[in-house]
């Protein structure tokens, strides 16, 4: 593999910044999003061939300005959809009435 999303070992990236006391989730909705995988994970809906594939099928420019949690939150949206759970639309039909569109 040779995708944006493969990272590890390049060079030229820059310092990796973190707290000493950091803590595990930045936001409430990034555990949220951990608890999604492992509930779909557990009862069989995806597993992590599926949850990795659902990463690296993300746009360069999103999968580069987006956040760890962000990247599982594109892959199970897009694991959702695929399975016919909950549709792409549904989701973004949601966004719009939450952000009162």
């Amino acid at each position: 593999m040779n995708g944006i999303h493969d990272l590890g070992g390049m060079h030229g990236l820059g310092e990796i910044h973190y707290r000493a006391q950091e803590p595990a989730f930045a936001d409430e909705w990034e555990g949220r999003v951990l608890a999604m995988f492992l509930s779909l994970f557990a009862i069989g809906t995806i597993n992590l061939h599926a949850f990795r594939h659902g990463m690296e099928r993300m746009n360069a420019a999103h999968y580069l300005s987006s956040s760890y949690y962000e990247h599982w939150l594109a892959s199970v949206e897009k694991n959702l959809d695929e399975a016919g759970i909950v549709s792409t639309a549904e989701i973004e039909a949601r966004m719009a009435q939450l952000k009162g569109n």
